[in-house]
């Protein structure tokens, strides 16, 4: 996977992560997230990978970003006011990249 413009967990990144700013002042948005979170995870990350595997790939994260970000197209989603399924899912993938480092060069 390339570190393009176009790749699709710089693009979400570049529009979702500035929400993490958010969590010091509404605890409820951290637990919101960090449930999100916990689902992608468990959905992406097989439990037969074991200790020292690695928690969570950046390839398989990419490809739910792709996904689920086309099944919103296909839904004709427009990001709301506030916080709603779909931006929570967003905004926790920001947290696991950030959390996992999966843009770092």
């Amino acid at each position: 996977m390339n570190d393009s413009p176009g790749c699709p967990l710089t693009d979400v990144a570049a529009t979702y992560m500035p929400r993490l700013a958010e969590f010091p002042s509404e605890p409820g948005l951290v637990a919101a997230v960090d449930q999100h979170a916990a689902a992608v995870r468990d959905a992406l990350v097989p439990a037969q990978r074991g200790p020292g595997g690695p928690a969570l790939r950046r390839d398989e994260l990419a490809d739910y970003v792709l996904g689920f970000t086309d099944w919103l197209t296909g839904a004709d989603w427009t990001e709301p006011v506030g916080h709603d399924f779909a931006t929570l899912r967003l905004t926790a993938v920001c947290w696991l990249i950030r959390e996992y480092g999966l843009l770092d060069a």
